[in-house]
């Protein structure tokens, strides 16, 4: 059961960022500002990691630590991107995105990686070090997209422009925010994968 779940939608997003690739593609949309939102990369990184756990357990076999680990920052990064659209981006305009697509990338697949650490969480004890190492990911996302902001004029996220949010301190307030967000996320999905563990053991 689990491993078809995890079949059925880490395909499910990869064909959904596909098609909506197409869509921007023939619209003219920049391929780098495709890839430069952090759903696209955090969607993407999930769908390989539930291939990845799916691959390891059709062949009999368990992720190691460091998957497990690594397993665990893609499902602190899709935590945040469904509470950020949730609250920061719902009634944005959205563009060109497909409502599929966009109900595939921001709902379903957070709640479906939160359930999958649940149902299954890693066997080996997670500590806050671990945290620590989940948020390379969104703070080198954060790095990468003010500077390219600041190069190119563009920003992926209206709360990511200074020019939106009365400049880098504004900026800097809902870094702040998401950091908490993020924080909390990794702190429960630490509790949940340990009082998990002691029910098995």
């Amino acid at each position: 059961m689990l491993i078809s779940m995890r079949l059925a939608f880490g395909i499910l997003t990869l064909v959904a960022i596909v098609a909506q690739l197409r869509v921007h593609m023939r619209g003219g949309f920049d391929v780098v500002n495709f890839f430069s939102y952090f759903t696209n990369l955090s969607n993407l990184f999930a769908a390989a990691m539930m291939l990845t756990a799916a691959g390891h357990q059709m062949r009999g076999r368990e992720l190691s630590p460091v998957l497990e680990s690594v397993r665990g920052a893609s499902v602190v990064a899709m935590v945040v991107v469904g509470v950020v659209f949730s609250v920061l981006l719902r009634k944005a305009d959205l563009g060109a995105l497909m409502p599929w697509v966009n109900s595939t990338l921001h709902y379903i697949m957070p709640v479906v990686t939160a359930l999958d650490w649940i149902i299954q969480p890693p066997k080996n004890r997670l500590s806050l070090r671990n945290a620590g190492t989940w948020a390379i990911f969104p703070l080198a996302y954060l790095a990468y997209t003010l500077a390219r902001g600041a190069a190119v004029g563009w920003y992926p996220y209206p709360f990511l422009n200074p020019a939106n949010v009365g400049g880098y301190g504004g900026v800097a307030l809902y870094a702040i925010a998401i950091v908490v967000v993020f924080s909390v996320a990794s702190w429960i999905l630490i509790a949940v994968a340990a009082g998990r563990r002691r029910k098995t053991i």
